[in-house]
């Protein structure tokens, strides 16, 4: 879905959204005035930022990294003075020419230069694990697919704003249950991403681009994921990411109800 900045604003603010995702390909082309009266448009609906999505590819290519990590300071003063904290980005679970460990290495080196850019400006950046089985045969070499494996690299980077992108399909397709859940420092979730799974697979059978609206089929226990999260005390961002065709042919307005319904419904059952 993509919408002009204000229609996107007014719109999630009349469905009931809290928080919007930081476009910063939008942001960029604005003027220091031009933010600030957005921002004030922002705060009067009172609305609170989501993560922004790193804005390069850190995996692959030394010199693409080197042209977005020295590029990545004006973004942070950018996200800054519209009072953006949080930034996020996904761990591919494999890799076509890096082992296990050399991968690791490269995730630990760049993403903690990332962190370190950030971190003068008060954004935290969260990790992701990609957790569908299916997507393991994608490549020559495995790597993170799991919170475990992913704890592993968070603790190597050892930097104070590096913590957890948490995705409840991802979660599920992992094998993990709420007692993982109950092992995190609240305060090291960056956010939480709330999708469910497909009728008809089993949870190795799933497909990372085929999804469901949070709650819709009723396959992930949601119920449990987010009555952990408020228990253990966190209090970010909560989106949908369902990548689903048939939600991505409606109309804007349909999409944002449709997923607004869902969303709702999940947070009610959580609360019983």
């Amino acid at each position: 879905m993509s919408m002009p900045m204000e229609p996107l604003l007014k719109m999630a603010a009349q469905y009931g959204f809290k928080s919007l995702t930081p476009d910063l390909s939008k942001y960029r082309k604005l003027s220091q005035e031009e933010r600030k009266s957005y921002m004030r448009r922002f705060k009067n609906y009172r609305m609170s930022w989501d993560a922004a999505g790193v804005p390069f590819d850190f995996r692959n290519d030394e010199k693409d990294f080197k042209i977005g990590i020295n590029k990545l300071v004006v973004d942070a003063i950018t996200l800054q003075s519209m009072g953006v904290t949080r930034m996020s980005t996904w761990i591919m679970p494999t890799h076509g020419k890096f082992t296990y460990r050399e991968n690791f290495e490269l995730h630990r080196e760049r993403l903690a230069e990332v962190a370190n850019r950030l971190l003068p400006y008060g954004i935290n950046l969260g990790l992701e694990y990609v957790g569908p089985k299916t997507l393991m045969a994608r490549d020559k070499f495995s790597f993170i697919r799991t919170m475990k494996e992913l704890t592993e690299l968070i603790t190597a980077i050892d930097m104070p704003n590096v913590g957890y992108q948490l995705d409840a399909f991802h979660w599920y397709c992992a094998g993990e249950t709420v007692e993982d859940i109950k092992a995190l420092d609240p305060k090291k979730i960056v956010t939480v991403d709330l999708n469910d799974a497909k009728e008809g697979r089993t949870a190795d059978e799933q497909l990372d681009w085929e999804r469901e609206l949070p709650g819709k089929s009723g396959i992930i226990n949601l119920q449990g994921f987010l009555s952990t999260l408020r228990e253990i005390g966190y209090d970010g961002p909560v989106r949908a990411e369902p990548f689903n065709k048939a939600l991505g042919e409606k109309d804007n307005r349909a999409a944002i109800a449709d997923t607004a319904h869902w969303m709702k419904y999940c947070f009610v059952q959580a609360s019983e």
